[in-house]
């Protein structure tokens, strides 16, 4: 297997600068990775050392999320105007700079701050990270190019699975903040190539680079994401619910907010003459759908890493670090499944490869609805196989294809809208969960007994993934319409290795 991943990637290598834009990007990937997802397992911990409640740690991920969710779009923007690769560098060094600070944090706002920080350099290392690729390889190499970095991003989680819970287990939370540092200063290093790539050669133009940024428009995305994000958040008096009266009278306002504000957001969209939104683009089908399908498909995986640790902690009764059990398995897949998959995409041009991998990530979660109850706790992994599957297939074709709709010229804004709508499949996914089982669930269940408490875990746990089915099902449709393209948008790429 391992041959086989080097002879699909061997052609990618052909010059150095190619080599470099690989590299660096996974370097990159890795660090923002590591620093995002495995960083939700140290909550408890925190709460516990700074005397706070979950919920008030638990900003420490919101903010973060809000911060590379509503700006990656104005840094895949400022990527057009000023370079891609300099905005991505610039990005690392931010990250890194944050990860140090956060390491020998005092207060748990000290904590929330510094993760803003880093939520803005992940931002402009993600916003910028597709336009990249997208000048370095042409579309018939993307399938490939784009599982690179998520083979390293795949790194990052798998590092984090198997030593952040020892660290939060036997020694020290800073340990996990401390280990971003070094993965940051070797990203800085090993992204300093593709700057001086990007200065040395003439890169395609980007429509609209010449004109002003659209800041309204910016601002008013910014303050629209985080007013979704927000009201998905129990912000509220009383039980974490969203039925409770106090649940309603906080919940129903924040979704008509955030309904205004994207209403308002597109009107003026239309209007500007640079718009950080160019609404046109939505009117290639197979642009604005695959975008639809990568909202459906992350909210899936966010799905998955919200109920896993319900599932393990309050259905079975383990301990955290046996949720790193279930996961670790499926995650070693996309050590190599990104690149066969990618392969694949780039020889056969498959029609139906994205719609197969939603439906079987579907199945994976039907499966594991209805046996998890029933069967014994070592279990689980094989039961979470065929998720695993279908996302390492899913993610890195679904990525090229949404590259690949749109010209070179467009790669800023391609590059930044598949990074929004990827952090929003984030916030609605893990929204979609949390409401399921807050009905489910009912108030005071922890005060039950565990096999008391543990049947209506299971029973939430049932209900939340059925929701993701649905969920999954629908995304399955928008890839079954999404007309196949007669010819690929795009150009030869440049010498250079930035956008």
């Amino acid at each position: 297997m391992v041959a086989t991943v080097f002879g699909v990637l061997r052609p990618l290598l052909s010059t150095r600068e190619r080599r470099d834009v690989l590299i660096a990007l996974s370097s990159a990937y890795m660090l923002v990775q590591l620093s995002s997802l495995p960083v939700a397992l140290s909550i408890p911990t925190l709460a516990e050392y700074f005397g706070a409640s979950i919920g008030d740690v638990a900003w420490m991920v919101v903010v973060y999320l809000m911060m590379l969710g509503g700006l990656v779009l104005l840094m895949a923007r400022l990527g057009d105007k000023y370079g891609h690769a300099n905005v991505f560098f610039i990005g690392i060094v931010i990250a890194t700079v944050g990860s140090v600070a956060l390491t020998f944090s005092q207060e748990l706002w000290h904590l929330i701050a510094l993760r803003g920080l880093t939520g803005l350099g992940s931002a402009m290392v993600m916003g910028n990270a597709n336009a990249i690729l997208a000048v370095a390889f042409p579309p018939e190499e993307r399938g490939r190019a784009f599982a690179v970095p998520i083979i390293g991003a795949r790194f990052g989680t798998l590092i984090g699975l198997a030593v952040f819970g020892a660290f939060l287990h036997f020694l020290s939370w800073r340990l996990i903040f401390a280990t971003f540092v070094p993965l940051g200063l070797l990203a800085i290093v090993l992204s300093i190539p593709i700057t001086r790539h990007a200065a040395k050669h003439a890169q395609p133009q980007v429509e609209g680079a010449e004109g002003p940024i659209d800041w309204l428009g910016a601002a008013l995305l910014f303050v629209t994401g985080m007013v979704f994000i927000l009201s998905g958040s129990h912000l509220h008096p009383g039980q974490e619910s969203y039925t409770s009266p106090d649940a309603l009278s906080y919940h129903l306002p924040m979704h008509g907010l955030f309904l205004a504000l994207a209403v308002g957001f597109v009107i003026l969209e239309w209007r500007v003459a640079n718009p950080i939104v160019d609404m046109r683009l939505f009117r290639r089908r197979e642009f604005s759908l695959s975008l639809g399908s990568n909202v459906i498909y992350h909210a899936s995986m966010l799905g998955t890493m919200t109920l896993v640790p319900i599932l393990v902690e309050e259905g079975f009764g383990r301990s955290p670090m046996f949720v790193t059990l279930v996961l670790i398995p499926g995650q070693t897949l996309g050590l190599f499944m990104p690149m066969v998959a990618g392969w694949i995409y780039d020889t056969y041009r498959p029609q139906y490869l994205r719609l197969w991998a939603m439906l079987i990530i579907a199945v994976g979660f039907i499966s594991l609805s209805q046996m998890a109850p029933h069967v014994s706790f070592w279990v689980l992994p094989l039961l979470m196989l065929p998720i695993s599957v279908g996302t390492n297939i899913f993610n890195p074709i679904n990525n090229a294809h949404i590259m690949n709709a749109l010209p070179l010229e467009h790669r800023g804004f391609a590059s930044g809208m598949l990074e929004t709508s990827r952090e929003f499949g984030h916030a609605f996914g893990a929204m979609a969960a949390a409401a399921a089982l807050g009905i489910a669930i009912p108030a005071g269940v922890e005060l039950l007994p565990f096999e008391s408490s543990r049947v209506y875990f299971l029973e939430g746990f049932q209900l939340s993934t059925l929701v993701v089915v649905g969920i999954l099902l629908f995304g399955a449709l928008l890839v079954y319409f999404q007309r196949p393209s007669r010819s690929t948008p795009g150009v030869e790429p440049a010498s250079g290795g930035d956008g």
